[in-house]
């Protein structure tokens, strides 16, 4: 039970996410256009799907360890398009998108902990 709770609060983010983009597609649209990634719509609802269902694998157990490198993967992609603080000027953005981005490495290193922790189970 415990070991539930952990797992889903490591995937609230891709349970959060994809319920928001649901609630406002046309957000996640210009969410997706906004990083270049094209056809936009195409890769909201590939984004959706994909966190929804990986999140759901890695909490109910079936195929945890793929989903979870996967949501390690796809972690450290969206981190790198995302959070690129190292390309904006010095102040409070900065800063937050630094935090921001290191925090996501700790969450790809979680999910990969996980993975890792399954592998030998």
């Amino acid at each position: 039970m415990l070991d539930r709770l952990c797992l889903l609060a490591l995937c609230a983010a891709y349970i959060q996410g994809p319920a928001m983009k649901l609630a406002d597609f046309p957000g996640a649209v210009a969410e997706m256009a906004q990083f270049g990634l094209r056809p936009a719509p195409v890769f909201a609802a590939g984004v959706i799907c994909f966190e929804l269902a990986a999140a759901a694998m890695v909490v109910w157990g079936r195929g945890r360890v793929p989903a979870a490198l996967a949501l390690a993967a796809f972690t450290l992609a969206a981190t790198f398009v995302a959070l690129r603080f190292w390309q904006m000027p010095p102040g409070a953005e900065r800063i937050g998108a630094t935090n921001a981005f290191f925090e996501h490495l700790g969450l790809a290193g979680a999910f990969c902990y996980v993975a890792l922790r399954g592998r030998r189970a």
